[in-house]
């Protein structure tokens, strides 16, 4: 396990996100990012919560709260060993979860090594 403090996740977190293709992050609509300790009842690293891109319309989709990516701060740091695992965690999971937001499931995550 590799602690960080709650500050610097944060800023690895905004840093992960910052390095998205600018091409793909100009796509995103409507998303915030959270950091919680830990999934209830579950071992997640993030958690993608909201309408992804594709089930959008105009009819179904106004006046709603953002969707939410929530990173798991103490579940990332317990499978890390130094700061660049947990940076590379975080960047893997803010990638997997914004694949949802854009609608991509699991199974073609899995395809694709962002499982």
């Amino acid at each position: 396990m590799f602690e960080v403090s709650n500050e610097r996740f944060e800023e690895l977190a905004s840093s992960a996100l910052a390095a998205l293709p600018p091409e793909l992050a100009a796509q995103i609509e409507n998303l915030v990012v959270l950091v919680d300790d830990q999934a209830e009842g579950r071992s997640l690293f993030g958690l993608y919560e909201g309408v992804p891109l594709t089930k959008r319309s105009p009819i179904s989709y106004s006046a709603v709260l953002p969707d939410r990516i929530t990173l798991y701060q103490m579940t990332i740091c317990r499978n890390c060993a130094s700061e660049e695992e947990v940076m590379a965690q975080i960047q893997k999971t803010v990638i997997h979860e914004v694949a949802h937001h854009f609608g991509i499931s699991d199974p073609r995550l899995e395809e694709l090594g962002w499982a």
